[in-house]
């Protein structure tokens, strides 16, 4: 099908990566992102059907230009029709290339069929590798059970495998050295990600977020060298990890992504469709827009690739985080997607 005008916003960013969450349901309580009796869940009825999310990629894909899809959650694996959705996903042309972000419970179990079903890569959060502190920061026992779903990963060829860690203060900020040398022992991509005002309890605090330079400094040892590939639109920037190679045979790398303390706005092409059918055109916009409505109204293709292309227009120069006026969003990490 022919392109028409993509997702451009009024600053000339173009938008080619679509993060689907699935559902805002989790099996994990982390206790930087929910409490520990979890949140209201959706109704059913107002989550997106397999179906339904099937049409929106397509749409995003054919008429507006999306070149890679993310499936997120909550927690994606919990979607019963996953395997479906990434299958058609896998069958549009031109193809998007076809990631998911996962807490890695039960990805043992599925690894092999998502392969199958057509997905290029995956993403494992993971902050710790003790047992107890696992225990503590998720509120379950399931530490043996993400280190299994990442072998999985690896052995089915969802490579490569990236790790996303959070440090936080005070509770694992000193396991950084520990979680980059497990990853270099077995060929994962290590990401950390600054710690971000995403928290259904809005307790997130800036002066005990463990920033981008902290990390870095607490990984001197690795003699860390500046990665020559430009970094593009990627969120995260890279440093090559000297005498180390990954499951591939490149060069290792680490990365940090620093959404706080080194914004990446300017370079952002990414677009959010929420379980419930919102397109948010920031992970921190405090408004959204339903397709929903239209897709259950009867709305046609280019009728829904034009509301989303409006959407995508209204979005603002960057998240605001350090301006005083910055509210965050009412949606936690968990209802948005990542």
């Amino acid at each position: 099908m022919a392109l028409v005008t993509g997702l451009v916003d009024r600053f000339g960013r173009v938008a080619t990566d679509l993060r689907v969450s699935l559902t805002d349901r989790c099996n994990l309580r982390c206790t930087y992102c929910m409490p520990a009796e979890g949140l209201a869940w959706l109704p059913r009825e107002e989550q997106l059907t397999d179906d339904e999310v099937g049409r929106l990629i397509r749409i995003g894909v054919e008429l507006l230009g999306i070149a890679e899809v993310r499936l997120t959650g909550g927690e994606p694996l919990l979607r019963r029709g996953l395997l479906e959705i990434v299958a058609a996903a896998a069958r549009l042309e031109p193809r998007p290339r076809l990631m998911l972000t996962t807490n890695g419970i039960g990805l043992e179990r599925v690894a092999a069929g998502l392969r199958e079903a057509g997905l290029d890569r995956i993403n494992v959060s993971l902050d710790t590798l003790d047992p107890e502190r696992f225990n503590r920061l998720t509120r379950r026992d399931r530490l043996d059970d993400v280190l299994r779903g990442l072998e999985a990963a690896a052995s089915a060829g969802l490579t490569p495998v990236k790790i996303n860690t959070v440090l936080m203060r005070g509770i694992n900020e000193d396991e950084a050295p520990q979680l980059l040398k497990f990853a270099l022992t077995y060929g994962y991509q290590l990401r950390f990600i600054e710690q971000m005002p995403l928290d259904a309890q809005h307790q997130w605090d800036r002066h005990t977020m463990v920033t981008a330079d902290e990390i870095l400094a607490a990984l001197v040892p690795f003699d860390l060298q500046p990665d020559p590939v430009s970094r593009g639109t990627s969120p995260a920037e890279t440093w090559l990890v000297p005498g180390h190679v990954d499951a591939a045979g490149e060069p290792a790398r680490v990365g940090v992504i620093a959404s706080v303390t080194r914004p990446f706005c300017g370079d952002c092409d990414r677009t959010r469709l929420t379980a419930d059918g919102q397109i948010r055109n920031c992970l921190f916009a405090t408004d959204e827009s339903d397709l929903r409505k239209l897709l259950r109204a009867g709305a046609s293709d280019p009728e829904i690739a034009e509301a989303w292309r409006t959407a995508m227009r209204g979005k603002r120069a960057g998240h605001g985080i350090d301006d005083p006026s910055f509210l965050q969003p009412a949606r936690p990490m968990s209802a948005i997607g990542g």
